[in-house]
């Protein structure tokens, strides 16, 4: 999973009835309009419109993640130059779609969701004539704008079809399953893209999408439900400090690791500014009487329960996001090599989607939680005996247990946050979205920065180990040296240059040990946080049905 999918998971099933219930300073609003069925031709396009709109938003930055070494070049740049297009398009999509839901409950969602697709239509045509590292990164920033609409669209199109009592178990499940996918979409098609168009073919790809999707919403128009003004003058202010804060902890983690922790004095003065800037937002928020975000609500213990439960799942899950496919990549493997990989996490994902749309009903959260868990501890758990001879086959199981409990996990918790919220009106509605896009967003950012930065310091330490045991007096390091110095007899008649490559080429094999090594490390690591998940879940569930639990031991003593 990608880190874009936040924003769209936060708008669920009963928008109608939000809409209906905001608490603004307003003429009291109507009844939304009643559920009327449609024909299952027409649901069935509703429901390919989020799909489409789903892969869309989220392919872009699929595309560049998955691509990043074959990205730099076409562009002139390093990779860690190249890796602010990610950052750039993190930095407004991680809050943008708080303000967005203010947006469409006040204008209207049928006008939001028609004016929403321009901007994204354009900016994947400007793609199109830009070659420059700096203007990519701009367009890079436009497009994680114009992506946040976008997400939230394709949430509403699968609402759409399902009556009120079904949006908040089969609705969420199957709009999930839309946000799942771009990331295996990316991985399958990129390689044919770039080998015959270069970069430009992923562009024209996401502009073809974002064409698709414009003519769909315009053929399909959404149920408006009635609006409420809801949007105050003191909202900018309080968004501009969230979406600064957000921004920046997004441009530090994801950078942070590329350019080391400690190294860049520049680093630190963004992590200060986010700080500083979510600190301002909070205060204002407090001392607010019609405020954005509830921070009292939020800094509740059922909130911070919520919210914590959510934070380790999502950084759990970059296991699959940023250790599996890395690992491959640090092997030599492209992603042709990978496709049968991505095509099973991609199945996976919609068959867990579909099964949970099925079981999932108020009461089984606990119980969909755990199964999630113990996959996600069965595949780390698995993928931490990996060798450098291991390949995608030998994870198709492991991988597929990963997508399989991701693609549980988040419906249920979703579904119970959200109705929680539902039950407070709007303010506690954008409050729980702010809580949600925090979890999903900078859990993403955490997670991958956590992971990739422990993979790094264990790698550190095994070369030192493996290194300090290699010492030339051995035999059988002279053998291998000789052995790889001979390999390049034929390229060179030199024979100190043909010492010098046979010696780089051993340091090098060396240095996949240590790296293979240090992924077992980070997926062993995974293994035991999902575990203590596993411990702190059952606990809870012990906890809240103590008494009941109580009561049955003590019947038989009773009696």
């Amino acid at each position: 999973m990608s880190p874009s999918d936040g924003t769209a998971k936060a708008d669920i099933a009963a928008v109608h009835k939000v809409d209906a219930a905001a608490s603004a300073p307003s003429p009291p609003p109507t009844a939304p309009p009643a559920f009327v069925p449609k024909p299952l031709p027409l649901n069935l396009l509703y429901a390919l419109t989020s799909v489409v709109a789903a892969v869309m938003q989220g392919l872009g930055t699929s595309l560049i993640s998955l691509n990043l070494q074959q990205i730099a070049g076409p562009l002139e740049a390093t990779q860690n130059e190249a890796a602010w297009l990610m950052a750039a398009y993190l930095f407004p999509n991680a809050s943008l779609g708080l303000f967005l839901f203010k947006v469409r409950t006040q204008y209207g969602i049928r006008k939001f969701a028609e004016l929403a697709i321009i901007p994204f239509v354009i900016v994947s045509l400007l793609h199109l004539w830009v070659n420059d590292l700096s203007l990519s990164i701009v367009l890079r920033f436009l497009a994680g704008a114009a992506a946040a609409p976008i997400s939230s669209i394709s949430f509403l199109y699968m609402l759409e079809i399902f009556p009120p009592e079904k949006k908040l178990n089969i609705g969420i499940c199957l709009a999930l399953i839309g946000l799942s996918l771009p990331t295996p979409v990316a991985g399958l098609i990129s390689p044919q893209l770039l080998d015959f168009h270069g970069l430009q073919g992923l562009y024209v790809v996401e502009m073809g999408l974002a064409l698709v999707v414009f003519c769909l919403i315009y053929m399909l128009p959404l149920t408006s439900p009635p609006r409420a003004k809801v949007i105050s003058s003191m909202d900018y202010v309080s968004y501009a400090l969230l979406a600064a804060s957000m921004g920046c902890l997004a441009i530090f983690f994801t950078m942070g690791r590329l350019y080391w922790w400690l190294e860049v004095n520049w680093l630190a003065w963004v992590l200060i500014c986010g700080i500083v800037t979510g600190t301002l937002c909070i205060m204002l928020e407090l001392n607010r009487k019609n405020n954005l975000i509830d921070v009292r609500w939020i800094g509740s213990w059922e909130i911070v329960h919520f919210a914590g439960v959510l934070l380790v799942f999502r950084m759990l899950l970059t296991e699959q996001s940023t250790g599996a496919i890395n690992f491959f990549k640090q092997l030599g493997l492209l992603n042709e090599q990978m496709a049968g990989l991505y095509w099973l996490i991609l199945a996976a994902s919609v068959v867990a989607g579909l099964l949970c749309a099925t079981v999932m009903k108020p009461g089984r959260e606990a119980a969909i939680h755990l199964a999630a868990l113990v996959l996600i501890a069965i595949g780390s758990l698995m993928d931490s005996y990996s060798t450098v001879l291991t390949r995608p086959e030998q994870m198709y199981i492991s991988q597929s247990l990963f997508a399989f409990g991701s693609g549980l996990f988040l419906p249920p918790a979703m579904a119970v946050g959200f109705a929680a919220a539902l039950k407070k009106g709007l303010t506690y509605i954008i409050s729980f979205i702010a809580v949600f896009l925090f979890t999903q967003k900078v859990g993403a950012f955490i997670g991958s920065a956590l992971f990739g930065s422990f993979v790094t310091w264990r790698e550190q330490y095994h070369s030192a180990i493996l290194t300090s045991r290699l010492l030339p007096t051995d035999p059988l390091v002279n053998l291998r040296i000789s052995q790889y110095t001979a390999a390049y007899a034929h390229s060179s008649a030199d024979t100190a240059l043909q010492k010098v490559q046979g010696t780089t080429t051993f340091a090098k094999q060396v240095q996949q040990q240590a790296y293979v090594l240090a992924y077992n490390d980070a997926f062993f690591a995974t293994f035991l946080c999902a575990v203590a998940a596993i411990a702190l879940l059952l606990l809870h569930v012990l906890w809240k049905n103590r008494d009941r639990f109580m009561g049955a031991a003590n019947s038989p003593q009773t009696a």
